[in-house]
């Protein structure tokens, strides 16, 4: 299952015409997206529908002396007719630009820079995957979406700037249910499809799945110890990466973090942050034309650097960085701890596993306060043993707290999480995240 190495070709044909189809003053962008995925998904363990789809689209963006608008064009085999679609759309942003304002926020990047990244990861076959997991969901009640296939995104310019990148990933999420009504919430993804690695995923979400039998547990609100699963620890971070590290936020002091770029406040020493782009399976260039390389957005606790789009660097006098429009990660990486898996539900004691968190905003968004709920897996723990499950509650605290002067330790394994979002096509966000342990959490109800 591959991109057929045309496509990359194809992309530079539609530049070429382009190229030699636009007149003075006139610039253009144009970014390419293409996918060629396999989608299987699972209900009571078995295979209940199953496709491939093969998609490739261009975002076509016309300048004229400060104008510009923008157009997508979704793609065929037919460069011929591709070409013809391209051409149409030129004329009808040339109809447009008139009509537009002069905006006085963009900032072309006018290098000619070149970038190539291709990870041709070796993938299954989707039979392969398939058979596995259905060997694996024998007798259980599993419900579970798995996607694979290469990813492939394009940019160029006519500065003469030329990127291209193309990823081999999979991903299964799936949820494993009692039968009364409980589940248990995992995923397994990555580059490379490893048999034993999945096997040890899925055993961890079997042995959980023997829990959820226990009566529920009902817990007063109150503060808790509590150990925070990467899928849940996701979902905090994922909220600070909601504006949080964004050179436009932080510059109007909307910003979740601002405290922390104020120096105002830090997080916990053990606390490291990359946007870490260099090997993942985001492209090494934004939408926008400019390059993007690996950031350090919390050193040990600390403000680090800023995502900055084109937008926030004309507007404040920055340096672009790649950032998209929203200047928000999309190839996290949290340093690892010296915690082992082994040794978690030891070292805490007493207290709440949490596998995931869920319906997640802010209370205090200037204090990086949080509220949200437990979901899927929550356990009672007492003397480093499982006691039972716990119904529902809703946390509220600060990721000053969480992260910061709660924030106990963090494991030695890490968790390769990546976007199952499918609109439009698949994402390309991806999160490398550890456990980690809470001396305290606030549960309000």
């Amino acid at each position: 299952m591959s991109i057929p190495i045309n496509q990359a070709e194809s992309f530079k044909a539609l530049v070429t015409w382009l190229q030699g189809a636009i007149r003075q003053p006139e610039q253009f962008t144009l970014s390419y997206a293409a996918e060629s995925s396999a989608f299987v998904r699972f209900n009571h363990g078995k295979v209940r529908q199953a496709g491939q789809v093969q998609q490739a689209s261009i975002g076509f963006k016309l300048i004229d002396q400060g104008r510009h608008a923008d157009l997508d064009i979704t793609l065929s085999d037919d460069l011929r007719a591709d070409i013809q679609r391209l051409a149409e759309g030129l004329q009808q942003l040339r109809d447009t630009l008139p009509l537009l304002p002069e905006d006085p926020y963009l900032l072309l990047n006018f290098n000619d820079w070149q970038s190539q990244n291709v990870q041709d990861h070796p993938l299954p076959e989707t039979a392969q995957a398939v058979a596995e997991i259905t060997r694996a969901a024998a007798g259980l009640d599993l419900v579970g979406f798995y996607a694979a296939g290469p990813i492939s995104r394009g940019f160029a310019s006519s500065s003469g700037a030329f990127g291209w990148h193309q990823a081999n990933s999979f991903n299964f999420d799936f949820s494993l249910f009692h039968e009364n009504g409980q589940a248990v919430k995992a995923s397994y993804a990555g580059h490379e499809w490893n048999s034993e690695g999945f096997a040890k995923r899925f055993e961890q979400a079997r042995e959980q799945l023997e829990f959820l039998g226990r009566p529920l547990r009902t817990l007063a609100p109150g503060q808790y110890r509590a150990y925070l699963a990467p899928a849940a620890l996701e979902e905090i971070i994922g909220m600070l990466c909601w504006g949080g590290f964004s050179a436009q936020s932080i510059a109007s002091k909307s910003s979740p973090l601002q405290k922390l770029y104020a120096g105002d406040q830090a997080f916990s020493a053990l606390v490291s942050l990359d946007e870490h782009v260099s090997g993942s399976l985001s492209p090494a260039f934004s939408g926008e034309g400019y390059p993007r390389s690996d950031l350090k957005l919390i050193v040990e606790g600390r403000a680090g650097e800023q995502l900055v789009g084109s937008r926030s660097a004309a507007e404040y006098g920055l340096a672009a960085n790649g950032a998209g429009s929203g200047e928000s990660p999309s190839a996290v990486n949290m340093a690892a701890g010296t915690l082992p898996d082994a040794d978690i539900l030891k070292q805490l004691g007493t207290g709440l596993y949490i596998s995931n968190l869920w319906y997640l905003n802010y209370s205090d968004q200037p204090g990086a306060r949080m509220t949200g709920m437990t979901r899927f897996a929550t356990f009672w723990v007492e003397n480093g043993e499982i006691q039972a499950p716990v119904s529902t509650m809703r946390f509220d605290d600060t990721a000053y707290s969480l992260l910061g002067s709660q924030l106990e330790a963090l494991t030695q394994e890490r968790e390769l999480l990546l976007s199952a979002s499918t609109y439009s096509q698949r994402a390309t966000a991806s999160a490398l995240l550890p456990g980690a342990l809470i001396s305290r959490l606030t549960l309000t109800l």
